[in-house]
């Protein structure tokens, strides 16, 4: 990556102007006080203030918002509604941060075609409440729906409770209008799901901000199911829950989405969501949602419950109606909220395994649970292996991020040998960027690295995410923490 001046080398006066010029003095944060709200994202942990913060509304006025960036050679980083938990939208020394949040429209919405286009600041759930009122929905569903944006989806390639059956957020991108980090305006797909060549929206999906900004998603929506059950089976262990998960799929049956808890997490929901439906002694719950035809789920309903009372289920509890069904999944959204009630801090990973591996994986969890003294609390995507333990720990005790850290780094280390992955659908970003080289060798990096410098020739978009620089985890982490709270200068 090129050097960057320093903050205090760059007379920012100028450049300031030409900002302003682009988004009006309004669309240009750059007092402290206000810049603090744009620290970090949902990764807390990790803190560095931008120098500026720019807030376009239109594609062409990122463009040239970028355009000014290059010319001047400052780094900038998108950000859209900063709930990533990979410290993808982390400010680094002497950027600027070009945050999406005023870019909401929903710009067409095409029932006919089955697809809906949208600015990169629509929240998720917007696009369902959209749709949802002539019988269509869109399929993926992060925990944070309620708050996550789009583009911010698109970066990470996130996916959610629905993505067994329905893919993740690249499953149902059909085009996007991007700034490249030249500021170009490029169309990358359409507005069908296969056209001809390279798969460039394949490739910028989950680029986490490193190949430029999507302006403009085009979204394939589908048709709502004719009939939902979800079904809530409690067991006396977690290792029972995963073997039912495992048996649901060998049997052939595709749910539109199947959800672990354990006990901790369990009590900690109850706490805070009260939904009544959590048993609080269970060991797990198994949260199993079937959608299709009506006989569909009717059959698959007596295959699912036979199945998880042949692995030691206790009790088997079914909902069709809707408001039965959204107070069976309250708990499970409010998951990673409900972890802040019991403890002042947590630190969420975000691997992903093969099911089979699940009962191994989880007693390995446990292990570095009782080794470290810290407790862990378990919710997972359980149909397609994604975990997502929540470390619980207290930030102001001293060195206990770091050795949190150590037990996050451990646990993927944990899923990768397995044949897993570092990442389902939060991204590497900043915190897991040291951990690349345990799931490819050197060459894979540097393949990697060449797609990005295609994009990206002066290293400007989102430098040092993803990628391991310096190499090592230490030397990484070394470094964040000296840079953590040097602060930009004020003007």
């Amino acid at each position: 990556m090129p050097t960057q001046p320093r903050t205090q080398t760059r007379n920012w006066k100028p450049i300031i102007k030409q900002f302003e010029a682009v988004v009006g003095r309004r669309g240009v944060v750059r007092r402290k006080e206000e810049l603090l709200v744009y620290e970090c994202d949902g990764l807390a942990s990790y803190r560095k203030r931008p120098a500026l913060v720019v807030l376009p509304r239109t594609t062409e006025e990122v463009a040239e918002a970028v355009k000014i960036c290059d010319r001047n050679h400052i780094p900038w980083v998108a950000r859209g509604a900063g709930t990533g938990l990979s410290g993808g939208a982390l400010p680094v020394e002497d950027c600027v941060l070009i945050v999406t949040a005023l870019m909401r429209k929903i710009l067409d919405v095409d029932l006919e075609n089955q697809r809906v286009v949208v600015q990169p600041g629509v929240i998720n759930n917007w696009v369902t409440q959209t749709v949802s009122g002539s019988g269509f929905y869109y399929a993926p569903d992060p925990s944070s729906q309620i708050i996550c944006s789009i583009g911010g989806n698109v970066a990470e390639n996130s996916g959610g409770v629905h993505c067994l059956k329905y893919g993740v957020t690249t499953n149902h991108v059909l085009g996007l209008k991007v700034v490249t980090p030249e500021g170009s305006i490029v169309d990358l797909g359409g507005s069908v799901p296969e056209m001809p060549g390279y798969d460039l929206t394949g490739l910028f999906v989950g680029s986490e901000g490193t190949l430029g900004i999507a302006t403009e998603i085009t979204l394939r929506i589908l048709k709502a199911p004719e009939s939902i059950c979800v079904l809530l089976a409690d067991f006396p262990t977690i290792e029972a829950a995963g073997q039912s998960v495992s048996d649901i799929i060998g049997a052939g049956i595709i749910p539109g989405g199947m959800e672990i808890m354990d006990n901790l997490s369990i009590n900690a929901v109850e706490d805070v969501a009260k939904t009544g439906l959590y048993p609080r002694d269970a060991g797990a719950i198994l949260l199993v949602e079937l959608d299709g035809l009506q006989v569909e789920v009717d059959t698959n309903k007596q295959r699912v419950a036979d199945l998880c009372k042949q692995n030691g289920a206790r009790n088997i509890t079914t909902a069709s109606d809707p408001e039965k069904r959204l107070k069976m999944w309250k708990g499970r959204k409010a998951a990673f909220a409900a972890a802040g009630h019991i403890s002042p801090d947590y630190y969420v990973q975000d691997g992903v395994i093969p099911r089979t591996q699940m009962a191994y994986v989880l007693k390995e969890i446990e292990a570095l649970s009782e080794k470290y003294g810290y407790r862990i609390a378990n919710v997972f995507h359980a149909g397609d292996g994604n975990l997502h333990p929540l470390i619980l720990y207290d930030n102001s005790v001293e060195g206990a991020l770091e050795t949190v850290e150590e037990i996050g780094g451990e646990i993927l280390k944990i899923c990768v040998k397995v044949g897993g992955s570092l990442s389902g659908e939060h991204g590497i970003g900043e915190d897991k960027k040291c951990y690349m080289n345990q799931m490819f060798d050197e060459t894979d990096l540097e393949t990697m690295q060449w797609v990005r410098s295609v994009f990206n020739t002066k290293g400007l978009a989102n430098p040092g995410k993803m990628f391991p620089t310096p190499r090592t985890c230490g030397e990484s982490a070394n470094l964040q923490k000296a840079k953590q709270f040097e602060g930009a200068e004020v003007f």
